[in-house]
């Protein structure tokens, strides 16, 4: 992996971890990547965008438990052949998008199990992202234009649905602060505030790898 900076952000549904991902690579001057993973993969893998997209950050999927069972877990890194399931093959897809990403400059990585990917990297900055249920609710509301009861609903089922593919493919547990440098509560907090944390942390992070 090259000693250039990168950061990974994973994300309470609602928390703004995405905007704050964008702002931060405005900030940096570097690649942002979240959705573009799944171009990318869906480029190299010859797997359609729009089925990377139906599977997309969700592990209830046909085959997922049968997997586990036979392959007991996290798949990293693991070559599949064309008997494995869909939902396996496109993890692999965005498995190696991200690390080919990765190895061509400084970027901001969304979500995807990217701290998973990524780990052992000494130049890598992994921040989690939370917030809030009150706050993450008026967010929603406001981004998706929604009622109170329908962002409750959207939190419920996309934080299951992220919680569930992050510990299956990543074999741990989503939000476990070991698996990050900082945990950052956006609650009372501009986003322009959090990037200059985060950016900082990360130079100094960048610093001691290249010094070590």
């Amino acid at each position: 992996m090259g000693e250039h900076l990168m950061i990974t952000i994973g994300r309470e549904y609602g928390s703004g971890g995405r905007e704050l991902g964008e702002l931060l690579a405005k900030k940096l001057g570097i690649a942002y990547y979240d959705k573009e993973i799944l171009t990318r993969a869906a480029q190299e893998s010859g797997i359609c965008e729009e089925l990377m997209e139906a599977h997309d950050e969700k592990g209830a999927l046909s085959g997922l438990l049968g997997a586990a069972a036979s392959m007991g877990g996290a798949m990293g890194g693991v070559g599949f052949g064309v008997n494995v399931p869909m939902n396996q093959r496109i993890f692999q897809a965005q498995f190696d998008a991200i690390t080919k990403l990765a190895q061509e400059g400084p970027c901001v990585f969304v979500g995807r199990c990217a701290d998973y990917v990524l780990r052992g990297s000494a130049n890598v900055t992994h921040v989690f992202v939370y917030a809030s249920l009150e706050h993450r609710i008026q967010r929603i509301m406001q981004v998706e234009n929604v009622d109170e009861e329908r962002a409750r609903e959207l939190i419920k089922k996309t934080d299951k649905q992220r919680k569930t593919y992050y510990n299956f493919y990543a074999d741990g547990n989503w939000g476990m602060r070991s698996n990050y440098d900082l945990m950052l509560r956006t609650d009372g907090h501009s986003l322009e505030e959090l990037v200059e944390l985060i950016a900082a942390y990360a130079h100094i992070k960048l610093g001691t790898a290249q010094e070590g």
